[in-house]
């Protein structure tokens, strides 16, 4: 049973619509709650927010405005609000439910993933960040525990309740003068100076983080307490991760130090172009610089960081830095001395009984994870391999391919065009995974049409996945009228599926043209036109000099080089 102070909750009905059920987390500004949805029977996440925060009329006020705005955000890596409002002292949003994982579990149980799975959960977080950013709205809150990862291996970003309207005055931000809300470890240095307005680079800032403990393991910021991490944050660059993960390529360690860099004006200017320069980067990788396991002591951190809450900030807390962190500190000098802790004067009982239920809840967890990763695994990649290359790949993740051929016009023959379940799914190992290889482009033969009428070549064609193109008439004395003369292409070409095939239909015989009235090299070339061969019959004494006769007469259908005998009179 839950006993955080939020647990009184459980079991209400809020709204008298959302019956809460369990608490899912606990942050620095809402408590998290699974929920049934009474009106339409589904379940969703309930985010409450603390009394202190939500007894701010104001700051209520700016939260729900801004829970308006995202509900507006349609992306398949966001995600959804379905609903927001108060209850009583309440102010909540509800939102999709999301079964799964966070990115910070994922972190704690492996610690730093591979470049190929760091950039397949990059790309969709970029790509949902990128639609907010094109939208007019900064999340401003980018960090592990806002990326939740679905069973069927789906990403996507949660809490935009920091949100902010990009263009907006202060009435639209859901900060208040003179603080700073956000996580310490992925803040950007203006979103801790305060000196001026922030846009979407406080988010490549915190992409840019998390794209180094992706792939590190660790944050390139850390300290004994929050203000040396601010201190670095202002004062000390991100150093390249390939310091730490010698695997990792120069592009990955040139995007961090864009992403990260302090001025704002160095960063790309929003989530679209850092994940068009992550994916380019991508492209430019071999797979072995993209499969690469890094190194053993960053997959397992012995210390693995804890969950952070948002915190507040206030300007006056920034300004009071202490002394030492606020001066340009020698690179050689170490930093200050932890302050030695006070003695606990309490029993150690609560604490003993504590680390036992700790122990056996991490072991509890551990036992499900190796269970997991026992049963369960990821899809890889195996898109534009041939079927050995793919067989090995699937084999080093504990799965079998069930491979088909399958014409494709796009992917070149032996290469695999898909998968089902797609790249990234988890999966049973003991399930096959359906894998479609490419025989090609599908090229038709034409048939013989030669013969057929128009309706027959036509069903023709339909049966072998071709068409009709164009159609025109000529005169033939091989085929009779209305049947096919020829075909273009002709029979036996290979054709794509869908091509049209021309044809030409027989007027039959051609008639002989009439050249009664002309001379006789009118005559002459007149009959050479149709085909015919010329023949004079015989000349009259008087007349005009013309053709008087001919014989076959004109009209009469003949075929192709026979003779026309034409009479001419003398004058």
């Amino acid at each position: 049973m839950d006993t955080s102070p939020h647990a009184p909750l459980i079991g209400t009905l809020l709204d008298g619509r959302y019956r809460i059920e369990q608490v899912i987390a606990v942050g620095g500004m809402a408590t998290v709650y699974r929920a049934t949805d009474t009106r339409l029977d589904r379940v969703v996440a309930v985010k409450v927010m603390h009394p202190d925060l939500a007894g701010d009329a104001e700051f209520s006020a700016r939260f729900i405005r801004e829970a308006k705005a995202v509900a507006r955000l349609a992306h398949p890596n966001v995600v959804n609000v379905f609903d927001q409002g108060a209850d009583g002292g309440r102010v909540f949003l509800a939102m999709e439910y999301v079964p799964g994982r966070t990115l910070r579990d994922l972190l704690r149980d492996r610690g730093a993933l591979s470049v190929r799975a760091a950039l397949d959960v990059m790309e969709p977080v970029l790509a949902a960040l990128g639609a907010a950013h094109r939208a007019g709205l900064v999340h401003r809150d980018v960090k592990p525990e806002n990326v939740l990862i679905t069973e069927g291996g789906l990403v996507k970003v949660a809490d935009f309740g920091l949100v902010r309207l990009l263009g907006g005055n202060d009435a639209t931000s859901t900060s208040t003068v003179g603080t700073v809300l956000g996580t310490v470890a992925y803040l950007a240095p203006e979103q801790i100076r305060q000196d001026g307005p922030t846009d979407q680079r406080v988010d490549v800032y915190a992409a840019g983080i998390l794209l180094y403990e992706l792939l590190t393991g660790a944050r390139p910021h850390t300290g004994e307490n929050p203000m040396q991490v601010i201190y670095q944050h202002l004062h000390e660059d991100v150093p390249p991760p390939s310091r730490t993960t010698p695997t990792i390529a120069p592009e990955l360690d040139a995007i961090v130090a864009s992403a990260t860099a302090r001025d704002p004006q160095a960063r790309p200017l929003d989530a679209v172009e850092l994940l068009a320069a992550l994916q380019r980067a991508r492209r430019a990788l071999t797979p072995a610089q993209l499969d690469a396991e890094p190194p053993a002591s960053t997959r397992r951190t012995p210390h693995h960081p804890t969950t952070e809450r948002t915190a507040v900030l206030t300007r006056t807390t920034v300004q009071q830095l202490p002394p030492e962190l606020l001066r340009t500190r020698p690179i050689d000098e170490p930093l200050p001395e932890r302050a030695p802790r006070r003695r606990r004067l309490r029993s150690r009982r609560p604490l003993i009984w504590g680390t036992v239920l700790a122990v056996v809840l991490a072991l509890c967890g551990a036992t499900t994870y190796v269970l997991s990763e026992a049963l369960y695994t990821t899809v890889p990649s195996v898109l534009g391999q041939s079927q050995d290359q793919a067989v090995v790949i699937l084999d080093k993740s504990g799965l079998q391919g069930q491979f088909t051929p399958q014409f494709s016009e796009t992917v070149p023959s032996g290469q695999v065009v898909s998968t089902d379940p797609g790249v990234g799914a988890r999966v049973r190992k003991s399930d096959p995974v359906k894998v479609v290889l490419s025989k090609g482009p599908q090229r038709i033969a034409v048939p013989n049409l030669l013969g057929l009428t128009l309706d027959q070549a036509r069903e023709s064609l339909t049966g072998a996945n071709l068409t009709v193109g164009s159609t025109t008439d000529a005169y033939s004395d091989a085929v009779p009228a209305g049947q096919v003369v020829s075909a273009d292409p002709a029979t036996g070409t290979r054709l794509a599926v869908g091509s049209p095939v021309a044809l030409v239909l027989s007027k039959g015989m051609t008639p002989v043209p009439n050249v009664v009235g002309m001379t006789q090299e009118e005559a002459k070339k007149a009959l050479a036109d149709q085909g015919f061969q010329f023949q004079s019959g015989g000349i009259t004494l008087f007349g005009t000099g013309k053709a008087t006769t001919q014989n076959p007469p004109a009209g009469q259908p003949l075929r192709q080089g026979a003779t026309v005998v034409v009479n001419f009179s003398l004058f």
